[in-house]
Parts: C-alpha cells; sequence; structure tokens
C-alpha cells in the first residue's frame, strides 16, 4: 500500500531536469545529423550538485529522417549540460557544455 507521503514525494534534481530537457531547445545542439532528440530515450545522471545549479550528463538517441518522412536510424548522442535552478529547486536555465 502507498502512502500519501510516498504520492506526494518531491521530484528528484534528475527528474527535474529531465523534464526540463524533454521541452527545451538547448539539447538539440548534441544532434550530429541534423535529427531530432527521442525524449523517450533521454537519459539524466547529475554529477555534482550546489544549491543553486547542476552539472549532468545527458545520453538519449537522435532521430534521423529520410527524405520520404520515414525514420532512416538513431544515433546515440551524449553530452553534459550545467543547469541553473531557483530557490525552490526548479530549472531555470540550461548551459550545455
Amino acid at each position: 500500500m502507498t502512502s500519501r507521503s510516498d504520492r506526494t514525494a518531491t521530484p528528484s534534481a534528475e527528474d527535474r531536469l529531465r523534464a526540463y530537457l524533454a521541452s527545451c531547445r538547448e539539447i538539440a545542439t548534441l544532434c550530429t545529423q541534423n535529427g531530432w532528440v527521442d525524449n523517450d530515450t533521454l537519459a539524466v545522471e547529475v554529477l555534482d550538485a550546489a544549491a543553486d545549479e547542476v552539472l549532468a550528463a545527458v545520453t538519449f538517441e537522435e532521430v534521423i529522417m529520410e527524405g520520404a518522412g520515414c525514420i532512416a536510424g538513431r544515433v546515440p548522442c551524449y553530452g553534459r549540460v550545467r543547469a541553473r535552478l531557483g530557490a525552490g529547486g526548479e530549472v531555470r536555465g540550461v548551459e550545455v557544455l
């Protein structure tokens, strides 16, 4: 049985950063084939955290399209980002390193 406190748990820094990255354009600079980020494969690992910023490793698959609109392939992509955090721990912005 799940307690009420388990259902209202505060998201972790990784969860918050992943949610932010899934809706921003900054990590598209890590794509190498002019494709787009597959958010279903987006993974974040916090490497270092401070009160006002987080350093994280990011991995995802880049989706490559053919001219006819079919998926031609997927390319693994990775990089590091530095996220600025607000007072409540929310992500305020991201810099791709």
